[in-house]
């Protein structure tokens, strides 16, 4: 019985393995995505408060040096886990999985690499391993990159004329809210006015 129990830990810890299922979540790598994330943030965050009242600790123009730089290590840095890990999910780093796709959101200067990540977690998205809202971001972000029209008008810009968020060009506009609510978005509507 219990040469029985031992085969059956071992059989189901190799099954894991193969499986592609990790027995834990990848604590060193949860840091690290944390950290990017923290280095992405900081200095849109800095950015949105100098637009916003005008004051700040840096000026603009040093806002923008450090925001390209971190940009270019974060994207470094995601290349190497993309492709030591594949894009990484739920059952590899929790919640951080959804953090991880803000990294690569902004990796604007290398579509390729976004395209790449697109197919890896289109597979994650399959298996319920990565949100398919993430993923239609990022669908719409590479069309946008690419010039050409959205699918789910989640990628924005400030209309001057109007003096309001619009979405770039849309494919489908008739059905927009009809596909954005099969990726658990919200309306259009609902989701330009979150820009005030």
């Amino acid at each position: 019985m219990k040469n029985l129990i031992i085969a059956l830990l071992i059989c189901g810890y190799f099954s894991g393995a193969v499986s592609g299922q990790p027995i834990k979540k990848d604590t060193n790598l949860i840091k690290e995505i944390t950290a990017m994330f923290k280095d992405d943030q900081f200095w849109r965050k800095k950015y949105m408060k100098s637009n916003k009242n005008g004051k700040s600790d840096y000026d603009a123009e040093t806002i923008q040096k450090k925001w390209a730089s971190s940009d270019s290590i974060n994207e470094l840095k995601a290349k190497a886990v993309v492709n030591k890990y594949g894009y990484p999910g739920y059952t590899l780093v929790g919640k951080s999985s959804d953090t991880f796709f803000w990294i690569i959101q902004h990796c604007d200067d290398d579509i390729t690499f976004q395209e790449r990540v697109l197919a890896l977690m289109k597979t994650e998205v399959a298996k319920n391993n990565a949100s398919k809202e993430n993923y239609a971001y990022l669908v719409d972000r590479v069309l946008v990159n690419k010039h050409q029209k959205q699918i789910y008008g989640t990628q924005v810009r400030f209309d001057t004329v109007t003096r309001k968020s619009a979405p770039f060009p849309l494919k489908y506009p008739k059905s927009v809210n009809k596909l954005r609510k099969k990726m658990g978005l919200e309306p259009l509507e609902a989701y330009l006015k979150s820009f005030g």
